[in-house]
């Protein structure tokens, strides 16, 4: 079983700002003049402002990486989703036609990519984004998907047909 968070390069603009963010602050700060107790309220609302900044540029992201989750059993492929309210979308490996997967340059750089996932019928296709080793994400899925295949050709079916049928109904 893979149970994988989106690759970490998606908090790589959201830290940046942070940064930026702390450094704007403390230069703003600095700058003003140190005597006169009449700047508290300034420095007060800039130390707001700043937390208000990394709040919601870098919070809200990092919440949005920690809580979203793919993971890979032998039965399914399973996404779940959201901070406050959770949305969740179930692949059953036998349902799925088509594993493969997309690399930019920089994706290449750090491993990660889009994992495409295609069923047919009213699954339909799925793209997973910034998914980390995207490579060996895509191998073992691909690998499983032909396990369940193989393992679904090997079943007896249980369905009754006409040989089972009561002599009532011929």
């Amino acid at each position: 079983m893979l149970r994988l968070h989106p690759h970490g390069k998606t908090l790589v603009r959201p830290s940046a700002i942070l940064l930026l963010d702390v450094a704007a602050a403390i230069a703003v700060i600095l700058i003003l003049p140190q005597s006169g107790s009449d700047l508290w309220p300034i420095r007060l609302g800039i130390g707001v402002a700043a937390l208000l900044v990394a709040v919601v540029f870098f919070g809200g992201p990092f919440l949005r990486w920690r809580t979203t989750t793919y993971e890979v059993t032998n039965r399914r492929l399973r996404l779940r989703e959201g901070i406050l309210s959770r949305t969740g979308r179930d692949f059953p490996l036998n349902r799925i036609s088509d594993v493969s997967f997309t690399q930019g340059v920089i994706d290449r750089i750090f491993g990660c990519g889009t994992l495409v996932v295609e069923a047919p019928g009213e699954q339909g296709r799925l793209e997973l984004d910034e998914i980390p080793e995207i490579r060996q994400v895509q191998g073992t899925l691909f690998q499983l998907v032909g396990d369940e295949a193989r393992m679904g050709r090997n079943l007896p079916q249980n369905r009754p047909g006409p040989a089972d049928w009561p002599e009532s109904y011929l």
